[in-house]
């Protein structure tokens, strides 16, 4: 085993130029995420990663792409990773309320010192060097140079999906995972395959979880003309508990491929496949075992994966989850695009089998331009014929850093609702119809999902009085 670093990061470059306080380099970045996109070729990242020591070529990276599930997938092969001995930086895409959210070390979010010291590093860097970096490259640089210093085993960074090009691709990653891959007005299922294994080399070990035959061999053929390694796609769901299961299932999986390949593929020495641990089976014994064998293993009881998934929680705290100790039960889903929002409402209906709701009340805040509103509603109709319950719109712009534009007309998406003979109301804020929504479930047994956007995630915890999601 090895042993777990956790914020001990070595000293960092001399710094020149202006050195920014934590609140200036958060509203430097709040700025400028606008800032020279137009740039598709990764001139300023590469640039970065040059004068920052070629951090990105020193680190075992593993880059997880696709339409959803992608932090998940992330967060679960993270806990994996950790639970083998292994040393674990995790970049996340996006905050809900603080950029430290994004920097995970060991499942801990940095420091603000930590964060400060190397945000300035990247930023004086990019001055010195006298490029104009956004704000996504000036993270994806800061989440590279702390998990350097920081000696991660394993780095595992969230792609944005569906963009022209990702700055992650800057790394020359071990593994290269695909959750699953959905339609988008803008690019052809092809394109966006091609833009999400752009970043595939030679040696890369590729998987995926789409369930699509066309989809999955559309992938392996990019990642053998590149030279990557294709390994089998996920046919099974992982054991967790009911119902996430049949909703985060597939993402659990994906993540213990990744983790195996991890590390009996890429952190094995010599290419010896490590063994005894929670990702490798024990090889079989031919006859009894010994009395000594026996007794080893009363006191030494080998953890299973099974086990593992049963102890572990199914969600990601705060973006992802089931508040069942408030009241009424508050479920946190951040989707915002049909096939996100196709999974929430069936989480939903299994939420129901399990534990029949006295009221259900859906708080909508959505602002993401490009989904097909009257598909949506097609969902809404469909769900809302056989679950009984209510929706409350909102309107809500996207906050910075967060996917997503102007916000949903709000009074127009209620009367769309109701034309489908569902109930609906709108509301002028977040405080208000979470105070409307309140009052119309009961308090024990019934059911408040706040979904639509990131934004509205993060408007929720700022309803609630919380600065930072540890």
């Amino acid at each position: 085993m090895k042993n777990i670093n956790k914020e001990k990061a070595e000293k960092g470059a001399v710094l020149s130029g202006k050195q920014r306080s934590y609140n200036e380099v958060v509203e430097f970045l709040d700025n400028n995420w606008e800032t020279n996109t137009s740039d598709k070729s990764l001139t300023v990242i590469k640039k970065l990663d040059k004068a920052l020591g070629n951090v990105s070529k020193k680190l075992n990276t593993i880059l997880v792409s696709g339409t959803n599930g992608k932090s998940l997938t992330i967060n679960f092969a993270s806990r994996l990773l950790k639970e083998e001995g292994l040393c674990v930086g995790t970049f996340y895409s996006p905050h809900i309320m603080t950029y430290n959210e994004r920097f995970q070390l060991n499942n801990e979010s940095i420091s603000n010192k930590s964060f400060t010291e190397i945000a300035n590093e990247v930023i004086s860097a990019a001055e010195e060097l006298k490029v104009e970096a956004n704000t996504y490259e000036i993270l994806t640089m800061m989440a590279l140079v702390y998990f350097k210093k920081s000696k991660a085993d394993a780095v595992l960074l969230e792609a944005s999906d569906n963009e022209d090009y990702n700055v992650t691709n800057v790394c020359d990653p071990k593994i290269a995972a695909v959750t699953r891959i959905t339609p988008d007005k803008k690019n052809t299922l092809q394109d966006q395959i091609k833009v999400m294994l752009s970043t595939v080399k030679k040696d890369t070990w590729v998987i995926s979880a789409d369930q699509s035959k066309i989809n999955l061999q559309v992938m392996q053929d990019i990642a053998e003309a590149n030279g990557g390694t294709w390994a089998m796609p996920i046919r099974k769901l992982a054991p967790l508990a009911y119902p996430f299961e049949q909703l985060h299932g597939r993402c659990a999986a994906l993540a213990e491929r990744i983790a195996h390949i991890f590390v009996n593929k890429v952190d094995a020495k010599d290419g010896t496949v490590v063994s005894g641990t929670l990702l490798t089976k024990p090889r079989a014994q031919r006859g009894r075992p010994t009395l000594e064998a026996k007794r080893q293993s009363e006191l030494n009881p080998r953890k299973t994966i099974e086990q593992f998934w049963k102890d572990e929680l199914n969600t990601l705290p705060a973006r992802f989850q089931l508040l069942d100790k408030e009241k009424p039960s508050i479920l946190l889903d951040n989707s915002s695009n049909l096939d996100s929002f196709q999974n929430l409402l069936l989480g939903v209906r299994l939420l129901h089998y399990q534990r029949p709701l006295k009221g259900l009340t859906v708080i909508l805040g959505g602002n993401n331009q490009d989904i097909d509103l009257n598909e949506f509603l097609k969902l809404l109709r469909y769900f809302f014929k056989k679950t009984s319950g209510q929706v409350v719109v909102c309107p809500m712009d996207s906050l910075a850093g967060h996917k997503g534009g102007k916000s949903w007309n709000a009074e127009k998406l209620t009367n769309d609702i109701k034309s489908m003979k569902i109930k609906a109301k709108s509301a002028k804020n977040f405080k208000e119809a979470f105070e409307i929504a309140q009052k119309t479930v009961d308090e024990r047994h019934g059911l408040l999902v706040i979904t639509g956007s990131t934004s509205i995630i993060t408007e929720y915890w700022r309803y609630k009085g919380m600065k930072k999601i540890s």
